[in-house]
């Protein structure tokens, strides 16, 4: 079965490639938290609920 798949890559190679995609996500997923605590009204992009 392993020589099917290959050698699997070394803990840093994993490790990096999680972190390359862990690293921007949080960064995008906090600014959006930021912009909705502290935008204008004017700029809300949601419609009110009512």
């Amino acid at each position: 079965m392993i020589k099917y798949l290959g050698s699997l890559p070394p803990f840093l190679t994993l490790g990096g490639s999680v972190l390359a995609f862990l690293i921007p996500f949080l960064f995008y997923k906090l600014s959006n938290k930021i912009h909705e605590w502290g935008d204008p009204p004017w700029k809300n992009t949601k419609k009110p609920s009512s």
